[in-house]
């Protein structure tokens, strides 16, 4: 089926997967969670499962497929490295792709550079920091319309830079990275400190309503350790914006305006901060970003 059909996205997270096809008579998405053992073998089955579903209702065929992915991934499509899912390393992603969707052209691309390219289209802007705040902190940057650093050359891991070298230890081995402080599971860590027992994703969304003060201290340190980090990714660049998305950020307004106002106190003399807007497509950019990838291959004799 290459070179005609729907394409398909698939953004795989932390937590869950989100899938969306799409052709000119219409579209349909899906979403499904992951084990929670955490086990390789649970997780693929469970991705063959959430494919095959979506085939199932749908009855067209697919041309193209791209995928957002989280893991490093060296250049045979192995996983190197997945702090998120770390019995993930040493997989074959590329092969289970393949397996997937035998004849069908599949292209892989950093979550994060994905909604950075995304994003940057919707709002219409060319030069983007994108940061994506869920399970994790990932992020991306576009420059004159194209990802840096390019690929080929990695990706921008705007969650592993280090704010406070004696900072809390990260997923990733290191202490004081950026996602230690702000990924959703370390707000509501801090929440449930704060608040002195347990405190979900709900609670703290009550709580910020409400006007908590635990809750509203919990989401200041996670904006102000964005705001952080950003501020020195506009020292080497300079975006003419920061779009701030992901899953966790998409329920919480009162992030935006946070990071907003950190940046501001942050900003240098004759450099003033650039403008901190939400994402457009919310929880969705990754995925969004993935059918940009989804493009299906013209066919050899083309002109």
């Amino acid at each position: 089926m290459s070179g005609s059909g729907a394409r398909l996205g698939i953004d795989i997270g932390g937590t869950k997967v989100a899938l969306r096809i799409e052709d000119g008579h219409g579209a349909r998405e899906s979403v499904f969670r992951w084990p929670a053992s955490a086990d390789p073998r649970a997780d693929r089955d469970a991705l063959r499962a959430g494919v095959a579903e979506l085939r199932r209702v749908w009855d067209r065929p697919v041309g193209a497929v791209g995928v957002a992915v989280p893991a490093a991934l060296d250049a045979a499509g192995r996983v190197t490295a997945w702090p998120g899912r770390p019995g993930w390393a040493g997989l074959d992603l590329r092969g289970l792709l393949r397996e997937l969707f035998p004849a069908v052209p599949v292209r892989c691309g950093d979550d994060g550079d994905l909604a950075a390219l995304a994003e940057a289209g919707h709002a219409g802007v060319r030069h983007v920091l994108y940061v994506g705040v869920g399970t994790g902190v990932g992020g991306g940057i576009v420059l004159d319309g194209a990802p840096v650093p390019g690929p080929g050359r990695g990706s921008c891991e705007v969650g592993h830079l280090v704010i406070d070298r004696s900072g809390p230890p990260c997923d990733c081995g290191r202490r004081g990275c950026l996602q230690a402080f702000a990924s959703g599971p370390a707000t509501l860590r801090r929440a449930a400190r704060l608040r002195g027992e347990p405190a979900g994703y709900d609670e703290l969304r009550e709580g910020l309503a409400t006007g908590r003060i635990w809750a509203r201290a919990a989401l200041r340190e996670t904006s102000a350790a964005l705001a952080t980090a950003v501020i020195g990714v506009t020292e080497l660049v300079r975006p003419d914006a920061v779009i701030i998305g992901g899953g966790f950020a998409a329920g919480l307004p009162e992030l935006v305006p946070g990071v907003r106002d950190h940046l501001r106190a942050l900003a240098r003399p004759g450099f003033p901060a650039p403008p901190v807007l939400p994402a457009r497509l919310g929880a969705l950019s990754s995925l969004h970003g993935a059918l940009l990838l989804a493009k299906p291959t013209p066919p050899a004799d083309a002109p």
